[in-house]
């Protein structure tokens, strides 16, 4: 009975190790093979599309910009690019309290950064922390830009192109079980709630540490990021053009984006400013020197008027009695 007892033991025991070396070989493969965590970058390899062809306006085109890197997005963020363009939530008007929010963070960053270092929020109209928000009916695209820290070319690749953020996964797993899309910023990925609107999307930043660069997306899995030299400097902060869907023409009114504004603002500690045009007509008076020209211009028509008349009348009295003379 004892031996029974070891022999059963020892083949525990073997079972046992054999499955620590299996364990252990699968952690091996996935960290690389030392031993240390894996190391996920979130996009593969950059690939110029660079040609002999000019630059070309993504915007324009909606096409990425020529001498453009491109990026692939990592599995999950193409899944959860999917949800948020295949959802049928009603209420896409979160989109923009998720980008005001996000300015909101920029400037917060860029304020707490110059308590130490006052040269980093600039001069002039770089100083002013504001968010200002336009409407352009003609592109049918919306701009949203801050005077936040801004993003480097790699703050925009691991930003706005990787998992950067836990909130991702979670918040995949949170609509797989029937969850919310308004609950999106809770889980840190609040930026693409942008494509419940946009069909292309364009990122221009500015960092102190960088140049300026656009980022651009037609969330069809891949981006491109590029210098920018076609676009006014920013001196700092970003700007976001937003190129909206044909379903979400609604928001390229004038008013609705002022009543999201207005909703939206009312815990930002940021002034908000909105972009409006309006048309505008006027009555002009007409001076006195110029009322007495045009008379004197009236009448002298009117006088020439009347003498082609007395001409054309005496020449058909004389036609006419050259004609009776010819009867006679």
């Amino acid at each position: 009975g004892r031996m029974f007892t070891l022999m059963t033991f020892t083949r525990r025991l073997l079972v046992i190790a054999l499955l620590c070396v299996v364990s252990l070989s699968c952690f091996s493969s996935l960290s690389g093979g030392n031993g240390s965590p894996a190391s996920f970058t979130g996009f593969a390899a950059a690939s110029d599309t660079g040609g002999s062809g000019s630059s070309i306006s993504g915007g324009d085109s909606k096409e990425f910009r020529s001498g453009s890197q491109k990026f692939t997005f990592q599995a999950e963020v193409n899944r959860l690019m999917d949800i948020i363009i295949n959802s049928l939530y009603s209420n896409k008007d979160i989109f923009l309290r998720e980008l005001i929010s996000n300015a909101s963070d920029a400037l917060d960053k860029i304020r707490f950064l110059a308590l130490t270092d006052a040269s980093a929020l600039g001069d002039g109209d770089d100083a002013e922390l504001e968010i200002r928000i336009s409407l352009d009916k003609e592109k049918n695209m919306i701009s949203l830009r801050d005077r936040g820290v801004g993003m480097t070319k790699e703050h925009l690749v691991q930003h706005l192109g990787t998992i950067a953020k836990s909130g991702t996964s979670a918040f995949i797993e949170q609509m797989q079980k029937g969850g919310d899309v308004n609950l999106i910023g809770q889980f840190g990925v609040g930026f693409y709630s942008v494509y419940l609107v946009a069909d292309f999307v364009e990122v221009i930043s500015k960092h102190n540490d960088d140049k300026q660069h656009i980022w651009e997306s037609k969330a069809d899995g891949s981006f491109a990021v590029s210098e920018d030299t076609e676009n006014e400097p920013l001196g700092r902060g970003t700007q976001i053009n937003i190129y909206l869907k044909d379903d979400a023409a609604e928001y390229a009114d004038q008013d609705k984006l002022k009543e999201l504004v207005t909703k939206y603002s009312e815990f930002i500690n940021f002034p908000i400013f909105l972009n409006t045009t309006s048309e505008v007509s006027e009555e002009v008076e007409i001076e006195d020197g110029e009322e007495e020209e045009d008379a004197e211009g009236d009448s002298e028509d009117d006088s020439e008027d009347d003498a082609e008349d007395s001409e054309e009348e005496s020449e058909e009295e004389e036609s006419e009695e050259e004609e009776s003379e010819e009867e006679e």
